[in-house]
Protein backbone atom coordinates (compact mmCIF):
# COMPACT_ATOMS: atom_id res chain seq x y z
CA UNK A 1 0.00 0.00 0.00
CA UNK A 2 0.99 3.52 -0.88
CA UNK A 3 1.52 6.03 1.84
CA UNK A 4 -1.08 8.37 2.35
CA UNK A 5 -0.51 12.09 0.63
CA UNK A 6 0.71 14.53 2.91
CA UNK A 7 -1.56 17.55 3.82
CA UNK A 8 -1.42 20.73 1.66
CA UNK A 9 0.53 22.96 3.48
CA UNK A 10 -1.99 26.55 3.88
CA UNK A 11 -1.18 29.32 1.74
CA UNK A 12 0.65 32.52 3.75
CA UNK A 13 -1.21 35.28 5.41
CA UNK A 14 -0.19 37.31 2.47
CA UNK A 15 -2.34 35.00 0.13
CA UNK A 16 -5.62 35.60 2.05
CA UNK A 17 -8.32 37.91 1.71
CA UNK A 18 -7.77 39.61 5.07
CA UNK A 19 -5.69 43.11 5.84
CA UNK A 20 -2.49 43.20 4.84
CA UNK A 21 1.08 44.82 5.54
CA UNK A 22 1.76 48.34 3.34
CA UNK A 23 4.57 50.14 4.05
CA UNK A 24 3.02 53.82 5.45
CA UNK A 25 6.84 55.87 4.80
CA UNK A 26 5.68 57.03 1.49
CA UNK A 27 2.70 58.66 3.23
CA UNK A 28 4.73 59.55 5.99
CA UNK A 29 7.31 61.76 4.00
CA UNK A 30 4.22 63.45 1.84
CA UNK A 31 2.04 63.70 4.95
CA UNK A 32 5.37 65.54 7.11
CA UNK A 33 5.56 68.33 4.02
CA UNK A 34 2.18 69.08 4.24
CA UNK A 35 1.98 69.46 7.70
CA UNK A 36 5.11 71.70 7.44
CA UNK A 37 3.32 73.46 4.82
CA UNK A 38 0.37 73.94 7.25
CA UNK A 39 3.14 75.35 9.62
CA UNK A 40 4.16 77.76 7.26
CA UNK A 41 0.96 79.25 6.81
CA UNK A 42 -0.16 79.66 10.42
CA UNK A 43 3.43 81.54 10.88
CA UNK A 44 1.75 83.72 7.90
CA UNK A 45 -1.15 83.86 9.51
CA UNK A 46 0.32 84.86 12.97
CA UNK A 47 1.92 87.79 11.17
CA UNK A 48 -1.14 88.74 9.58
CA UNK A 49 -3.02 88.57 13.34
CA UNK A 50 -0.38 90.94 14.85
CA UNK A 51 -0.57 93.87 12.23
CA UNK A 52 -4.10 93.48 12.71
CA UNK A 53 -3.82 93.78 16.28
CA UNK A 54 -1.47 96.78 15.66
CA UNK A 55 -3.99 98.76 13.42
CA UNK A 56 -6.77 98.38 15.50
CA UNK A 57 -5.55 99.33 18.86
CA UNK A 58 -3.86 102.59 17.31
CA UNK A 59 -7.57 103.14 15.85
CA UNK A 60 -8.81 102.69 18.89
CA UNK A 61 -6.46 104.87 20.89
CA UNK A 62 -7.51 108.01 18.07
CA UNK A 63 -11.35 107.01 18.52
CA UNK A 64 -10.88 107.44 22.26
CA UNK A 65 -9.01 110.39 22.08
CA UNK A 66 -11.18 112.14 19.51
CA UNK A 67 -9.22 112.39 16.99
CA UNK A 68 -10.12 111.43 13.30
CA UNK A 69 -8.07 108.10 11.54
CA UNK A 70 -5.69 109.46 9.22
CA UNK A 71 -4.98 108.00 6.46
CA UNK A 72 -1.72 106.08 7.07
CA UNK A 73 -4.13 104.41 9.32
CA UNK A 74 -6.90 103.87 6.85
CA UNK A 75 -4.38 102.60 4.57
CA UNK A 76 -2.61 99.83 7.17
CA UNK A 77 -6.48 98.90 8.06
CA UNK A 78 -6.59 98.17 4.42
CA UNK A 79 -2.96 96.45 4.12
CA UNK A 80 -4.03 93.97 7.52
CA UNK A 81 -7.15 93.31 6.21
CA UNK A 82 -5.96 92.12 2.73
CA UNK A 83 -3.07 90.34 5.00
CA UNK A 84 -5.72 88.79 6.81
CA UNK A 85 -7.90 87.53 4.28
CA UNK A 86 -5.03 86.20 2.10
CA UNK A 87 -3.45 83.88 5.35
CA UNK A 88 -6.99 82.64 5.50
CA UNK A 89 -7.44 81.49 1.94
CA UNK A 90 -3.59 80.09 2.39
CA UNK A 91 -4.58 78.42 5.52
CA UNK A 92 -7.56 76.60 4.22
CA UNK A 93 -6.36 75.41 0.82
CA UNK A 94 -2.64 73.95 3.11
CA UNK A 95 -4.93 72.23 5.53
CA UNK A 96 -7.62 70.78 2.69
CA UNK A 97 -4.66 69.38 0.80
CA UNK A 98 -2.93 67.98 4.29
CA UNK A 99 -5.96 66.26 5.48
CA UNK A 100 -6.46 64.36 2.75
CA UNK A 101 -2.92 62.81 2.67
CA UNK A 102 -3.00 62.39 6.51
CA UNK A 103 -5.77 60.55 6.27
CA UNK A 104 -4.64 58.18 3.73
CA UNK A 105 -1.55 57.67 5.65
CA UNK A 106 -3.42 57.17 9.12
CA UNK A 107 -5.84 54.63 7.20
CA UNK A 108 -2.71 52.79 5.98
CA UNK A 109 -1.38 52.19 9.73
CA UNK A 110 -4.63 51.87 10.68
CA UNK A 111 -4.88 48.55 8.49
CA UNK A 112 -0.98 47.76 9.08
CA UNK A 113 -1.91 48.12 13.02
CA UNK A 114 -4.93 45.49 12.52
CA UNK A 115 -2.78 42.89 11.36
CA UNK A 116 -0.31 43.33 14.47
CA UNK A 117 -2.56 42.94 16.80
CA UNK A 118 -6.48 43.31 15.98
CA UNK A 119 -8.13 42.91 19.88
CA UNK A 120 -6.66 46.61 20.85
CA UNK A 121 -9.00 48.53 18.43
CA UNK A 122 -11.81 49.98 20.72
CA UNK A 123 -13.36 51.60 17.14
CA UNK A 124 -14.43 50.20 13.96
CA UNK A 125 -12.11 50.92 10.99
CA UNK A 126 -14.50 53.29 9.13
CA UNK A 127 -14.47 55.58 12.01
CA UNK A 128 -11.10 56.05 11.42
CA UNK A 129 -12.20 58.37 8.97
CA UNK A 130 -15.53 59.11 9.70
CA UNK A 131 -14.70 59.85 12.99
CA UNK A 132 -12.98 63.23 11.79
CA UNK A 133 -16.53 64.36 10.10
CA UNK A 134 -18.83 63.16 12.71
CA UNK A 135 -19.90 65.98 14.84
CA UNK A 136 -19.78 65.59 18.72
CA UNK A 137 -17.69 62.25 18.53
CA UNK A 138 -15.12 64.32 16.51
CA UNK A 139 -13.93 65.81 19.84
CA UNK A 140 -12.59 62.62 21.01
CA UNK A 141 -12.92 59.29 18.66
CA UNK A 142 -9.72 60.53 16.28
CA UNK A 143 -7.30 60.70 19.34
CA UNK A 144 -9.39 57.27 20.69
CA UNK A 145 -7.94 55.94 17.06
CA UNK A 146 -4.01 57.13 16.65
CA UNK A 147 -3.90 55.76 20.45
CA UNK A 148 -5.07 52.43 20.08
CA UNK A 149 -2.73 52.16 16.78
CA UNK A 150 0.11 53.19 18.66
CA UNK A 151 -0.35 51.03 21.11
CA UNK A 152 -1.19 47.91 18.39
CA UNK A 153 2.20 49.54 16.71
CA UNK A 154 4.42 48.95 19.86
CA UNK A 155 7.32 46.48 20.22
CA UNK A 156 6.49 43.02 21.62
CA UNK A 157 5.31 43.76 25.51
CA UNK A 158 6.22 47.22 25.71
CA UNK A 159 4.73 49.37 27.59
CA UNK A 160 2.57 52.03 25.93
CA UNK A 161 2.24 55.64 27.28
CA UNK A 162 0.05 58.39 25.00
CA UNK A 163 1.91 61.76 26.56
CA UNK A 164 2.41 62.53 22.75
CA UNK A 165 -0.81 61.92 21.27
CA UNK A 166 -2.41 63.37 24.04
CA UNK A 167 -0.37 66.57 23.69
CA UNK A 168 -1.23 66.72 19.89
CA UNK A 169 -4.65 66.23 20.51
CA UNK A 170 -4.84 68.78 23.34
CA UNK A 171 -2.85 71.28 21.13
CA UNK A 172 -5.27 71.07 18.34
CA UNK A 173 -8.38 70.66 19.98
CA UNK A 174 -7.35 73.52 22.33
CA UNK A 175 -6.70 75.83 18.96
CA UNK A 176 -9.85 74.64 17.06
CA UNK A 177 -12.12 75.62 19.86
CA UNK A 178 -10.19 79.51 20.24
CA UNK A 179 -9.85 79.99 16.57
CA UNK A 180 -13.93 79.44 16.31
CA UNK A 181 -14.71 81.56 18.92
CA UNK A 182 -12.31 84.24 17.47
CA UNK A 183 -13.99 83.88 14.26
CA UNK A 184 -17.44 84.79 15.91
CA UNK A 185 -15.87 87.37 17.89
CA UNK A 186 -14.14 89.02 14.58
CA UNK A 187 -17.78 88.60 13.08
CA UNK A 188 -19.88 90.42 15.60
CA UNK A 189 -17.54 92.84 16.48
CA UNK A 190 -18.10 96.65 16.18
CA UNK A 191 -15.67 98.58 17.67
CA UNK A 192 -11.87 99.13 17.00
CA UNK A 193 -11.30 97.90 20.60
CA UNK A 194 -13.29 94.45 19.83
CA UNK A 195 -11.30 93.71 16.85
CA UNK A 196 -7.98 93.97 18.54
CA UNK A 197 -9.18 91.24 20.95
CA UNK A 198 -10.79 89.14 18.43
CA UNK A 199 -7.57 89.21 16.58
CA UNK A 200 -5.86 88.44 19.15
CA UNK A 201 -8.18 85.54 20.31
CA UNK A 202 -7.24 84.54 16.86
CA UNK A 203 -3.27 85.04 17.17
CA UNK A 204 -3.26 82.21 19.67
CA UNK A 205 -5.33 79.85 17.58
CA UNK A 206 -2.95 80.29 15.00
CA UNK A 207 0.22 79.91 17.35
CA UNK A 208 -1.51 76.76 19.25
CA UNK A 209 -1.97 75.26 15.41
CA UNK A 210 1.27 75.78 15.05
CA UNK A 211 2.66 73.82 17.83
CA UNK A 212 -0.09 71.40 16.76
CA UNK A 213 1.12 70.35 13.35
CA UNK A 214 4.76 70.36 15.37
CA UNK A 215 3.51 67.28 17.02
CA UNK A 216 0.94 66.42 14.69
CA UNK A 217 4.54 65.59 12.37
CA UNK A 218 6.35 63.73 15.21
CA UNK A 219 3.09 61.76 15.99
CA UNK A 220 3.39 60.43 12.21
CA UNK A 221 7.27 60.09 11.88
CA UNK A 222 7.45 57.50 15.55
CA UNK A 223 4.36 55.55 14.62
CA UNK A 224 5.67 54.88 11.33
CA UNK A 225 8.87 53.88 12.36
CA UNK A 226 7.14 51.87 15.50
CA UNK A 227 5.28 49.89 12.43
CA UNK A 228 8.33 49.86 10.42
CA UNK A 229 10.59 48.48 13.45
CA UNK A 230 7.57 45.66 14.21
CA UNK A 231 7.97 44.72 10.93
CA UNK A 232 11.69 44.06 11.27
CA UNK A 233 11.82 42.39 14.60
CA UNK A 234 10.40 39.19 13.10
CA UNK A 235 7.74 38.11 15.05
CA UNK A 236 4.70 38.66 13.04
CA UNK A 237 1.52 36.77 11.88
CA UNK A 238 2.53 38.19 8.17
CA UNK A 239 5.27 38.95 5.80
CA UNK A 240 7.22 42.11 5.74
CA UNK A 241 5.87 45.25 4.26
CA UNK A 242 4.54 45.04 0.54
Amino acid sequence: MTSPMPAPVPPPYAATTGPRLRSPAGLCRAAAVLLGLVIATDLFACFADLLEMDVAGDMAGDIAAGRALGDDVVDRADHADALYGASGIAQGTALVATAVVYLCWLWRVRVNAEVFDAARHRMRRGWTIGGWFCPIVNLWFPRRIVADIWDASAPWGARNGHALINAWWTAWLVGLLVGRFADSSSRQAERADELREAAKAMLISDALDVVAAVLAIVVVVRLTRRQEHKVLSGRLPAPAFG
